[in-house]
């Protein structure tokens, strides 16, 4: 006679045995029909596959199943469930060992494919060759790998093998640009985010993927500024530093795209980048229309592409000059918005070689002259006389005066 088995699965059963705080649970049912789910109360939700939520609880559970490529793409697949399938069939499935680990109601550890060694070893490993059927894999990894970084973990040298048959497979080309977003994002979020990043260069996938991100290294810029030289390898560093100091995931995206531009630059003229501000605009925008990416990064991005070089400067700028840099910021409306700059800035100025404690007085000159600025007005005694556009210039011309009030004598640091 067919018993019902209820099991936890997958990344609850990795992060409780990593001593992690498990975010979510999700269960695998063994034995069980959709019609035996529903009579118990079970909500049935999934579109693709059998998925229910908990009457109780509202935790998902799906029913065992095997799936079978029949397609290129993620969406290439056939999924075949029934009482007959195994727990180790449904996890045979999966991505990597350390996600196809099980435990019963007894909280027994069930474990067919080697998973607890593997987090041991700190190693992400494929299951099976049935990794290569998804490209989706490849995002999975290196967002794991971003996010497990700082415990040690790194990716098997076969599994990259595989990523790299998959890119290769032209199937990382079928990525559905809502789910690549989907992945980037939560590896932007992460402890380690420019490990996504390289993890997916390792096997060519960012070439595919991010090209825009992939052309900046092996540009070269000025020693002087920028020790490490490489373009990309900077961008990799300054994200670091962005993720470290808790900048939001809108800040974390401008500085990965800030010096896109760089890429643009005549082999002539290296390792010189005059222009690129701007010139990393359009390839920005190309980037986010095609990953359909949220307005508050994009903006944002926008906005650290055109006026990092004027921030790191700002120490040697005129008053003038940095009045006309917060008007062109919007700083005094979406002042939230203006600190997101400041710290992608020094998140540039400092993901330098050698460059990660270099001081950084730009931002709090900056800040005090937004403050001193925004804190002029007009009383109404002051307005009598004044009409339309001279109100507005009266009141330029004060604000002109606060900033010049607050300028320092330091000297100029951070580079272009």
């Amino acid at each position: 006679m067919r018993t019902m088995r209820v099991y936890l699965v997958g990344g609850a059963v990795r992060d409780r045995l990593l001593g992690l705080a498990v975010r979510e649970r999700d269960w695998v049912v063994v034995g069980a029909t959709p019609e035996e789910l529903v009579r118990l109360g079970y909500q049935p939700v999934g579109r693709e596959f059998p998925v229910f939520l908990h009457p109780a609880t509202h935790e998902e559970y799906a029913l065992a199943r095997e799936e079978r490529k029949v397609g290129p793409g993620y969406r290439g697949f056939t999924t075949q469930f029934a009482p007959t399938v195994t727990l180790e069939e449904d996890l045979r499935r999966r991505d990597l060992t350390i996600n196809a680990m099980a435990e019963d109601e007894n909280g027994t550890l069930i474990d067919p494919y080697g998973g607890r060694a593997d987090l041991a070893a700190r190693l992400l490993r494929h299951v099976s060759e049935a990794f290569v059927e998804d490209p989706v894999r490849i995002l999975r990894v290196a967002r794991l790998a971003a996010r497990f970084a700082d415990l040690g973990f790194r990716v098997a040298d076969e599994t990259l093998a595989l990523m790299r048959r998959i890119v290769d497979a032209g199937e990382a080309r079928t990525l559905v640009p809502e789910r690549v977003w989907q992945e980037t994002e939560r590896a932007l979020a992460a402890a380690d985010p420019q490990v996504f990043f390289e993890t997916l260069r390792a096997c060519g996938a960012l070439a595919v993927i991010f090209p825009e991100i992939d052309a900046l290294f092996g540009v070269p810029q000025p020693p002087r500024w920028h020790p490490e030289i490489d373009a990309g390898v900077h961008v990799m560093l300054a994200l670091k530093y962005a993720a470290a100091h808790g900048a939001s995931g809108a800040v974390r995206f401008a500085v990965l795209t800030h010096d896109l531009g760089k890429a643009q630059t005549p082999r002539a003229e290296w390792p010189s980048h005059h222009g690129h501000e701007e010139f990393g605009v359009p390839l920005i925008e190309d980037l986010c229309d095609r990953l359909k990416v949220p307005n508050t990064h994009r903006e944002l991005a926008i906005l650290a592409a055109r006026q990092h070089t004027l921030v790191h400067r700002a120490l040697e700028l005129r008053p003038a000059t940095v009045l006309t840099l917060l008007e062109k910021s919007d700083a005094f409306r979406r002042t939230a918005r203006f600190d997101e700059l400041l710290l992608a800035c020094e998140a540039d100025a400092r993901g330098r070689t050698g460059r990660e404690d270099a001081p950084y007085p730009q931002a709090a000159y900056l800040r005090d002259a937004l403050a001193a600025a925004a804190g002029v007005t007009l009383s109404e005694s002051e307005r009598r006389g004044l009409e339309g556009a001279e109100i507005g210039e009266e009141i330029r011309r004060r604000r002109l005066a606060a900033v010049t009030a607050v300028k320092t004598r330091a000297t100029p640091t951070a580079g272009r």
